[in-house]
């Protein structure tokens, strides 16, 4: 055992920080698995007086960031939803209902939003200042009818990391084969110049020969996705769910980005009670 006093201080701090960066690495993970993961529950549940329902599950996350030279990791980690009629629980996401207007729901929604980078995330951003994730607050309107699901939300970041807003329209459907699924998805989400500025501005004090100042300016990104899910057995689903986002020229002008576009696979097993 290395004696505590004939640690470095550098090794001190990092031993420290060694449990709060596993703990961001699971939500990130998480983050990135909740659409997959409340798009499959949604798309399953039963109405809003049925009894209610928990399921727990596993899931594996691989994402392809768009920053240069991004060191990409595959992640894993445990899930948990729960529904009833007051709340939906997709964690790490949480919806409170409201009373509906005919066929449109809505509801009061908080997301944990896995975004942002460490400057040893990639060499490119050495010197860079860390950009955290955060929880985003607001609300959120689902029109479910037969020919597709239309779903709008407004979220405001509540961490005040970014202190930026994002605005997603969604339209998705799911067609049934014996025990298969298949969801196609098509969104188009608004991110204002302070979620862009904080995300992917480079400060005139971060900026360097290779590296030039950037100011973030509010843009468009448009994703495309689709889900497959199988039923194994009657409380049992697995999922695999694929997305690509073509980023709009706020983000793609930026500095740090050395594509146009992000990926993520998503893989997972659901267990419901």
């Amino acid at each position: 055992m290395i004696e505590h006093s004939r640690l470095s201080s550098k090794g001190r701090k990092r031993l420290a920080r060694a449990p709060f960066k596993v703990i961001a690495a699971s939500a990130a993970c998480a983050a990135c698995l909740s659409p997959a993961w409340a798009q499959l529950a949604e798309g399953t549940s039963s109405s809003s007086d049925a009894a209610p329902q928990w399921g727990v599950g596993i899931g594996v996350s691989m994402e392809r960031k768009a920053y240069r030279e991004f060191n990409d990791k595959t992640q894993a980690m445990p899930m948990l939803t729960y529904e009833n009629k007051w709340v939906s629980v997709a964690f790490p996401g949480v919806d409170v209902k409201l009373p509906s207007a005919g066929p449109v729901s809505f509801r009061l929604r908080a997301r944990y939003a896995g975004d942002g980078y460490e400057a040893d995330d990639s060499p490119y951003l050495a010197g860079m200042d860390k950009r955290k994730g955060g929880i985003w607050l607001g609300g959120a309107a689902i029109w479910r009818n037969d020919i597709a699901n239309l779903s709008a939300e407004l979220l405001a970041d509540g961490s005040g990391n970014s202190k930026g807003t994002r605005f997603k329209v969604q339209v998705d459907r799911r067609f049934s084969a014996g025990a298969f699924g298949f969801t196609p998805r098509l969104a188009a989400q608004w991110a204002d110049r302070k979620y862009v500025d904080y995300y992917y501005g480079v400060t005139a004090v971060e900026a360097r020969p290779d590296r030039a100042e950037y100011a973030g300016k509010a843009t468009t990104n448009v994703e495309v996705g689709l889900r497959v899910d199988y039923a194994v057995a009657p409380r049992q689903t697995v999922f695999l769910d694929v997305s690509a986002t073509s980023f709009g020229s706020g983000i793609k002008n930026s500095p740090l980005v050395g594509r146009s576009n992000q990926t993520g696979v998503r893989l997972g097993y659901v267990y419901r009670f």
